[in-house]
């Protein structure tokens, strides 16, 4: 198991706190006027999806976390489980609807994600930054309105409801950030 000193800790350094996985999402250096530095951190629990605050003196060590970074396919969906394998080993993970969260918006057949295991187990899967989905359904939009920044709610293939403009069409292909679940732009089709 690693262990870090405390000069080490950084944002987005994935540690272990009472046998439990954590991610850095802020590390500051506080030096006080007089007495021993210390680093003031927030933490995310990478299975609860809860924010700690942690403060270590600069003379503390913290235990690294046993988590591991795959690529892995998404396959399918039965019932609340997803199902996917590892491009390498071709194991097959299954991850519940609670451990995908938002990202099962955009997941569709085929596409490949980033899943974190701790101990071997799956605790979250991250769908790619941008991906590509067909529009099923949207109002038609009204002509005149191509000009201004009219927006309206249109559905994707993997069921997601996002807002693109109003000139986006049925079988249009929009470019979407997973992280935002916002439309980049659209994307013209390869005949």
């Amino acid at each position: 198991m690693t262990t870090y000193k405390t000069g080490d800790l950084r944002k987005g350094l994935k540690v272990q706190l009472d046998g439990d996985p954590y991610l850095m999402i802020e590390c500051n250096f506080v030096k006080p006027g007089k007495g021993q530095a210390m680093y003031k951190c927030k933490l995310k629990h990478l299975i609860k999806g809860t924010v700690i605050d942690r403060t270590w003196r600069s003379d503390d060590t913290v235990e690294g976390a046993d988590v591991d970074e795959i690529k892995a396919q998404f396959l399918y969906r039965q019932g609340d489980k997803f199902v996917f394998m590892d491009n390498e080993s071709f194991e097959q993970y299954e991850l519940s609807e609670s451990q995908v969260g938002d990202a099962a918006r955009f997941l569709k057949e085929g596409m490949v994600c980033d899943v974190v295991l701790f101990n071997g187990n799956p605790i979250t899967v991250t769908p790619p930054n941008h991906v590509v989905l067909e529009v099923t359904y949207c109002e038609p939009g009204v002509r005149g309105d191509t000009a201004t920044n009219v927006n309206k709610p249109v559905q994707l293939e993997t069921g997601a409801e996002i807002t693109a403009p109003a000139f986006v069409d049925i079988g249009d292909l929009l470019k979407i950030d997973t992280r935002t679940g916002e439309y980049i732009e659209r994307v013209r089709k390869e005949s």
